[in-house]
Formats: C-alpha cells, sequence, structure tokens
C-alpha cells in the first residue's frame, strides 16, 4: 500500500467516524440537536416545537432559558398544545395573559439537569412515584408506565415521555406529548 492509498483510507475513516459521532445527537422535530447549544438554541429548530417557542417567547421567557441553568424542560410537541380546548393557546399568547402563560411553561421546567436514569432512580425510591418540585413552585409527580416515564400534573392531567435525554448545554430535554398544568 503507498502513501497515497494511506491517506485516502485514513481520510475516509476520519468522515465514518465524524458522520458517526454527528449521528449520535439526536433528532428531534426533524433538526439535530447539539449538546454544545442551550435550549432556545436547539428548540427553534424543531419543527415539533414551533408553538412552544412561540409561547416562551411570548412568555418573555427566552434569556431565562438560554441561561446558564442547568434546566430540565418537559417540553410538549405541537400536537400536545393541539390538545388543549379550542381557542385556549391564542388566548395565552395575548399580551394580558403573559403572567399566566409564563406560570404554566415554567411548570414545564425543573431546576437541574436531570437525565432519564435520574428520574427512573427518583421514581424507585419513592416507590413508584418522584415528586418534582418545578421553577413555577408547583409539583409534577413522575412515575413509570412500563418502560415509559409519565408525567401528572396537579389537574391530575398526564403526559408521557416520549423522547428523553436531548442533552443541552444548559440542561436536557425530554420532549412529552401533552400539555401539564399547574393549579
Amino acid at each position: 500500500m503507498n502513501k497515497r492509498s494511506v491517506y485516502y483510507a485514513l481520510g475516509a475513516a476520519a468522515l465514518l467516524v465524524s458522520g458517526a459521532i454527528a449521528a449520535m445527537n439526536p433528532i428531534v422535530g426533524g433538526k439535530e440537536m447539539f449538546p454544545t447549544k442551550n435550549i432556545i438554541e436547539n428548540a427553534v429548530n424543531s419543527a415539533d416545537h414551533t408553538t412552544l417557542v412561540a409561547a416562551v417567547k411570548a412568555a418573555g421567557l427566552v434569556d431565562t432559558l438560554s441561561g446558564p441553568g442547568p434546566f430540565t424542560v418537559f417540553a410538549p410537541v405541537n400536537a400536545a398544545f393541539d390538545k388543549l380546548p379550542a381557542g385556549t393557546v391564542d388566548n395565552l399568547l395575548k399580551p394580558e395573559n403573559k403572567a399566566t402563560l409564563a406560570k404554566i411553561l415554567t411548570y414545564h421546567v425543573v431546576a437541574g439537569r436531570l437525565s432519564a436514569a435520574d428520574l427512573e432512580k427518583q421514581i424507585k425510591a419513592g416507590k413508584g412515584t418522584a415528586t418534582l418540585k418545578t421553577v413555577s413552585g408547583g409539583t409534577l409527580w413522575a412515575m413509570m408506565h412500563g418502560k415509559s416515564i409519565m408525567l401528572k400534573d396537579e389537574k391530575g392531567g398526564m403526559s408521557m415521555i416520549t423522547q428523553s435525554n436531548v442533552f443541552q448545554s444548559n440542561g436536557v430535554i425530554h420532549v412529552v406529548d401533552t400539555v401539564v398544568m399547574p393549579n
């Protein structure tokens, strides 16, 4: 094998390795999520989270969720917002409802970086239920449903984590299928 062949082989190997590393980043809403970007920088690229991003902007929470954190965010997909009664989202996005919207959104956030494994450990330690204090001051309960982690909100509503461990520079996102609601 001559030098040129060795260089080509090394170059091809480097491309394969870099491609494999890039592919290890999770895909959310059709876009790659980068652990070097913060929650907002990644969320704005997800086609599945356009309603959430619009709500975060309307609530004035962009700077907070771009900050150092760390935060654990239970991020509802667009279809989760679609489950709310007709007109709810449009009403919440009005400037006069900014405080209510901020309370609902911060109810989806827990201080710290809790991976799915961390949540499962807390659920085991709590004999089947982990109690989570949200940034809004409310409580969420996490429990196992088969191999899935479910969240129960203060109104008794349930939400399932459909994609976990989307790590960010300032925390972690767990994608959920239902908006959780505080009292």
